[in-house]
């Protein structure tokens, strides 16, 4: 994707922006010339700048989601990508897991999947666009207690929201795809993750055995900007597995 004039950049709406792949994410699309609408409840932690914009966002509210498409669209004319990243992980094992915990999990990680679909159908129908939602290698091989039942769910029902969505909407020339990341070196990974347990999900990691390294947000951020550009124009419905080996399909 080469860089654009600014008349012609394409809008990107990125969710969970302040976070490990939400920055990485927003640089690279900046970076390559989209305007971008970063969006986080921690509004603090978003790089500004134009182009860009920047507001407070609650995924899970759905009122909070129409009103910020409408805005975007309105403001700049024109929807072209979205790139929902915003989430969260749990822990297990089941019985530990509260019926609040499970339907807090699923709303953020699942539910607003699908009210984000909803409030941007209509925008990227007009622009012929994209909708790129966050698996996990947890919703393709069934997960573990470290991020728990209700993770490991939501994470599988992205998989199935994308190949339907895909199918459902393929004659409007929206695209949408999945990215499943497996260990990513963010907050989320590494906040939770310290000295011989880090160390032991970095060997589970068959590409990081060569450097110890597992993933970087960087990775994830190049991978996104492939799925939105003009060189993936014929792949809609595709889970990406982003995860050293973790898991092949």
């Amino acid at each position: 994707m080469s860089k654009i004039g600014a008349a012609q950049a394409p809008v990107t709406l990125v969710t969970g922006a302040a976070g490990g792949l939400g920055r990485a994410v927003v640089a690279r699309l900046r970076d390559r010339g989209h305007r971008v609408w970063a969006t986080d409840l921690a509004l603090a932690e978003i790089p500004c700048g134009a182009p860009m914009g920047v507001s407070s966002l609650d995924v899970t509210d759905a009122a909070a989601v129409q009103e910020c498409v409408t805005r975007i669209a309105g403001e700049w004319g024109r929807l072209d990508h979205v790139v929902h990243l915003a989430g969260r992980a749990g822990r297990g094992p089941l019985d530990d897991v509260t019926l609040e915990d499970w339907n807090s999990l699923l709303a953020v990680n699942l539910t607003s999947a699908f009210v984000l679909a909803k409030a941007a159908h209509r925008a990227l129908g007009h622009s012929k666009g994209t909708l790129t939602l966050t698996s996990s290698t947890n919703g393709l091989n069934g997960g573990s207690a470290l991020s728990g039942p209700a993770y490991a769910v939501a994470k599988a029902g992205i998989v199935n929201l994308v190949r339907y969505l895909a199918k459902e909407w393929a004659g409007e020339g929206i695209r949408v795809n999945c990215i499943a990341p497996g260990p990513i070196a963010t907050p989320m990974v590494t906040g939770r993750f310290q000295g011989e347990a880090l160390a032991a999900l970095e060997r589970s990691v068959p590409l990081a055995r060569d450097d110890g390294r597992i993933g970087t947000p960087n990775h994830f951020a190049h991978a996104v900007e492939y799925l939105l550009s003009p060189a993936a124009a014929f792949v809609t419905g595709t889970v990406m597995n982003l995860s050293g080996g973790v898991v092949l399909d």
